[in-house]
């Protein structure tokens, strides 16, 4: 199971994998005495922060910058553990790191309080679909183990979590630089009598596999392999999501052809008569067609993509620049490449106190909106709801990624012959005139938008 550890900066979500780590025996044989040896020659004080932190930059300064993974083993299941960097600057980290993760652990410090920063990785958590969250309140030691102070921390973020639909299994009070409240209980926090992290981390439930949802592959690339037998045009990708068997019935979105799988291979090893969710395959069809490398693909006999040219989405919006309306973007969902404009900004969001803003033509960086995109061509997609894989997408502005986003509604083409109706009229009107010079005319249509 993947969970992510998020947090303001200095928080303390690299003290706590450490200190996690360590005091559960998970660590390399050697690893502990290796930097605690390292911290001592350097007559630098040891942090179980430097178990994680791997490169030059965070160890001289203290902070995550990019997202680390470690793995851990609890009586229940085992776990791969996402460091997620909490300074503003590697937002981007932060979001990356937790777009993989079924469940949360938030870091807030006791000492200082809820930071800016800490409402905004909640909010993003939900953003992305995370609902199992654990709120650790940490430094309980610096706060001097504070009962009241605890309490207070928990009726303010409680209810900012309610507004963002967020329910936390638990609040815990910690101290991951002495061990307290995160593999055995406090003796210092007596009053608490709740779970520790391991045993709140052991209530998450698992999500349900991508492979019992239906079928969803962007194709990567179509190669032709000429040896000395036939030769194969074999199409390739990563399965997102279900199952796939030699002679099941596919389609490929949004061009709509439909063909039926002859086979099923994986690159240096046997052909294979079925394939799920995570592993990358080739296939080859009963029938040979042309695809373009940006198909979405899908089998018939489950539901398939939406696909229009109009969607509603929740944007994430990071670029130095303002995301505007009607300037264009490029957008890359799965394999899918396509020109995207900003038809609508429905709502702006501050992510830090949930405040709304409506009728802005632009969107700030570090600011969640609501819009409507249209893109130059049809693109095919599923809804957040119904599958996390194909509903994300990436805006590109000039070179740079500058935001990130979720579709949450379908929205029908617009076409050109509703578009231009008002014109139709005027050029019916026209001909009748020519046709008809004495006849009294009245407006055919009354259309409002």
């Amino acid at each position: 199971m993947n969970i992510v550890i998020v947090g303001h900066v200095d928080h303390g979500k690299s003290t706590l994998i450490g200190r996690l780590l360590a005091d559960t025996n998970s660590l390399p044989d050697g690893k502990l005495e290796k930097i605690k040896n390292i911290c001592e020659r350097n007559s630098k004080p040891f942090e179980y922060a430097f178990l994680l932190d791997a490169l030059d930059d965070e160890q001289s300064q203290g902070i995550t910058i990019d997202t680390a993974r470690t793995f851990f083993k609890t009586g229940k299941r085992e776990y791969i553990i996402i460091d997620a960097p909490g300074h503003i600057e590697f937002l981007k980290n932060m979001i990356s790191g937790a777009s993989r993760a079924e469940a949360a652990v938030l870091i807030i410090d006791a000492h200082e309080g809820i930071a800016e920063n800490s409402k905004r990785h909640a909010y993003m958590l939900s953003l992305l679909g995370i609902k199992q969250v654990i709120v650790a309140v940490n430094k309980m030691d610096l706060a001097g183990y504070d009962v009241e102070l605890f309490h207070a921390i928990k009726r303010e973020f409680s209810s900012f979590l309610k507004m963002i639909n967020i329910s936390p299994i638990a609040f815990i009070p910690i101290s991951a630089r002495n061990g307290e409240n995160v593999v055995h209980s406090s003796v210092q926090m007596n009053w608490y009598d709740g779970f520790s992290i391991v045993q709140a981390i052991d209530e998450f439930e698992k999500e349900k596999d991508d492979s019992e949802k239906p079928f969803r592959m962007y194709t990567q690339g179509v190669y032709k392999f000429n040896g000395h037998f036939n030769g194969k045009r074999i199409i390739v990708g990563n399965i997102n999501s279900g199952k796939l068997k030699s002679g099941d019935n596919i389609v490929f979105l949004p061009s709509g052809k439909k063909n039926t799988v002859k086979s099923i291979e994986v690159f240096n090893q046997p052909d294979k008569s079925e394939a799920a969710s995570g592993e990358a395959i080739g296939i080859t069809l009963d029938e040979e067609i042309y695809l373009k490398t940006s198909e979405l693909i899908a089998k018939t006999d489950e539901e398939t993509p939406k696909t229009t040219d109009r969607f509603r989405a929740n944007i994430f919006w990071m670029g130095k620049n303002r995301l505007e309306i009607d300037k264009e973007y490029k957008l890359k969902i799965g394999t899918c490449r396509t020109t995207v404009r900003i038809e609508e900004i429905e709502s702006v969001i501050d992510a830090s106190s949930i405040e709304k803003f409506v009728s802005r033509r632009s969107v700030n960086k570090n600011e969640v909106a609501q819009c409507i995109l249209k893109t130059r061509t049809p693109l095919s997609f599923d809804l957040i709801s119904e599958n996390k894989e194909t509903s994300r997408f990436v805006i590109i502005d000039g070179y740079d990624i500058a935001g990130g986003g979720i579709i949450i509604g379908e929205l029908r083409e617009r076409t050109s012959k509703v578009e231009n109706l008002h014109e139709f009229e005027k050029e019916l009107h026209g001909l009748i005139r020519k046709l008809f010079p004495h006849w009294e005319l009245k407006p055919i249509l009354e259309i409002s938008d």
